[in-house]
């Protein structure tokens, strides 16, 4: 499981170090893809594997299935760690995320994402501004 909330820089060839409470979850070789939000998402091999499995399943003949998964899939890169930790995200992902240098990492249960700090900061004060509606829209899902 990840979580927390991490911040490091990423340096101008797309290197970014992932925190070390992540990287034996991730494990050595990973897949890094465009996330919601104006994010990156990065899933270990398992959940990855499990996640492609229920997109596929997904009907193809849905306008929206489609969709989705065409902007999943294509953007999707298997990643690796360096010695030191580091990942390379590709600049097609750098420039999708706006990473500049500043980057927050987060653990989101089964992922990472990878966010531009100023973007999730923003993300963050709106969504802590209605953070008690959204919890009560959950009920539903016997959280």
């Amino acid at each position: 499981m990840f979580m927390g909330e991490y911040q490091h820089n990423i340096d101008n060839k797309g290197r970014l170090i992932i925190p070390v409470k992540f990287r034996d979850n991730l494990g050595k070789t990973f897949i890094i893809t465009r996330g919601l939000d104006k994010c990156l998402f990065g899933y270990p091999m398992d959940e990855w594997n499990a996640l492609e499995e229920k997109l596929k399943a997904l009907p193809l003949t849905k306008k929206d299935a489609r969709a989705f998964t065409r902007f999943f899939f294509s953007g999707a890169t298997e990643s690796e760690l360096d010695k030191t930790g580091r990942v390379n995200i590709p600049s097609s992902l750098v420039s999708y995320a706006g990473l500049d240098k500043e980057c927050v990492i987060l653990g989101v249960s089964n992922r990472i994402e990878i966010w531009n700090k100023s973007v999730w900061e923003d993300y963050f004060t709106q969504s802590e501004d209605s953070f008690a509606e959204i919890a009560e829209n959950m009920i539903g899902f016997d959280i």
